[in-house]
């Protein structure tokens, strides 16, 4: 299924399952009991949610093949994690705010993995028990805070600065989907999860044996190569096989 979160002319926010150009709202947790209701909304009369506000999102840095390939650095010995803060989390088609036009800000479409149960140092073999489902995610980077600060957690953590969505599906297998980005329509990135250098498994056995995965969390497992720079009134979009498109505007701070 498709799950989706979704607004009602600006009402409480709901959960539903998409089927067409319709969702289906149900009540209760995705991540515990819910039940399906009769009540069906038209896609075009209401507004797309993120369909999570993640607990803490995980991201993984340099876990492409063609992106060390591409930058030509040796493969890391053991997954790069860092953390970005669920505030920085937008929905399909809200705006991507730019700090400040001078910036450098760069795209990176990755797949998100959702956690849907409790794990903590979970073996290899155990860690796709873990999986809720997956969604798309663009991981955005102020590579000029990064470069001032010298870590990620300022540059990467901004508002606006994870879209995710449109949904989370749980019916397909992550280890080999089409990633395609697309800035203003021309093809950036265009690569199969299965060139990940640390496989789903890896990444979940990996981070649970150092922090305690929790229902909701997301992991962004990473970007192949083609990354590049936004500008200001660039729009990008993330597009994974079997999930859906994720579009976003980058606009400049109006409120300096």
């Amino acid at each position: 299924m498709k799950y989706v979160r979704f607004q009602i002319g600006g009402g409480i926010i709901n959960t539903g399952i998409l089927y067409g150009n319709h969702i289906r709202r149900v009540e209760g947790s995705l991540f515990g009991p819910f039940r399906m209701t009769f009540e069906e909304y038209d896609l075009k009369k209401i507004r797309i949610m993120p369909p999570l506000y993640p607990g803490k999102i995980v991201g993984i840095g340099a876990n492409y093949r063609s992106f060390l390939d591409s930058t030509k650095r040796e493969p890391p010995s053991r997954p790069k994690i860092f953390l970005k803060p669920s505030s920085s989390v937008i929905a399909d088609g809200e705006d991507i705010i730019c700090p400040d036009p001078s910036h450098v800000v760069s795209f990176e479409g990755e797949l998100g993995v959702v956690i849907g149960k409790p794990c903590t140092r979970v073996p290899e073999k155990n860690a796709m028990s873990c999986v809720f489902g997956y969604t798309c995610i663009n991981d955005l980077t102020d590579r000029t805070m990064l470069e001032e600060d010298g870590i990620w957690a300022r540059g990467k953590g901004l508002d606006t600065f994870s879209p995710v969505g449109p949904c989370i599906t749980d019916e397909t297998d992550g280890m080999d989907l089409m990633i395609e980005t697309r800035v203003n329509g021309r093809v950036m990135q265009h690569m199969s999860t299965a060139d990940m250098y640390f496989s789903i498994p890896e990444l979940i056995s990996y981070i649970s044996r150092h922090m305690t995965l929790l229902p909701g969390d997301l992991i962004a497992t990473g970007t192949p190569a083609g990354s590049g720079c936004l500008s200001i009134g660039d729009t990008v979009e993330v597009e994974i096989q079997g999930i859906g498109a994720l579009h976003n505007k980058m606009i400049e701070r109006t409120d300096q």
